[in-house]
C-alpha cells in the first residue's frame, strides 16, 4: 500500500472516531490553597468538543486521499 492510501485509512478511522464520540473528556486539577505542609485541591471534568462538521471533513480528506492513491497504482 502505499503511504497516502494509508494516511487516508487513517483520517477515515480518526473522522468516524471523531463523530461518534463528538469530544474527548479530560480532568483537570488545581490548587486552591496551600499552607504549609497542609494543601487543597479541585479537580474539574472538561470535555474539549469537536464539531461534527470536523469528523465529516475529515472523512472527505481521507476518502479523497484513498482515491488518489489507488489511481496513482494503476
Amino acid at each position: 500500500m502505499k503511504v497516502m492510501t494509508i494516511v487516508g485509512i487513517v483520517l477515515i478511522v480518526l473522522g468516524i472516531f471523531a463523530l461518534v464520540y463528538q469530544g474527548i473528556p479530560y480532568n483537570s486539577e488545581k490548587d486552591v490553597v496551600r499552607v504549609g505542609p497542609m494543601q487543597t485541591s479541585i479537580e474539574t471534568h472538561k470535555t474539549l468538543s469537536i464539531p461534527p462538521v470536523v469528523g465529516g471533513l475529515v472523512i472527505a480528506g481521507g476518502i479523497a486521499l484513498v482515491v488518489i492513491g489507488l489511481k496513482k497504482k494503476s
